[in-house]
């Protein structure tokens, strides 16, 4: 079974990207490595994964980056620290 995470990382400016990947590691990895000059990430580097979640269903992880993206700064943070609820 294929699995879907939807990561947040912490950029170098203080702010925060998210996206949906299958494997957050090598992702987290390419932001760092800076392929895309025209990414977002490029000129905020390097980045720190800060949030992972797990879905069975590409479906569920849109949904929930959709809802992630939203967000307020200070709501995003803390997701990131754990202290969302």
């Amino acid at each position: 079974m294929k699995l879907y995470w939807v990561y947040m990382v912490l950029c170098d400016d203080g702010s925060y990207y998210i996206g949906v990947t299958n494997e957050p590691d090598r992702r987290v990895g390419q932001h760092n490595d800076g392929t895309d000059p025209n990414s977002y990430t490029f000129t905020r580097r390097p980045v720190r994964l800060v949030y992972a979640a797990e879905f069975h269903e590409v479906g569920d992880a849109i949904r929930w980056e959709k809802q992630i993206k939203k967000w307020s700064r200070k709501k995003k943070a803390a997701l990131a620290r754990g202290d969302f609820v």
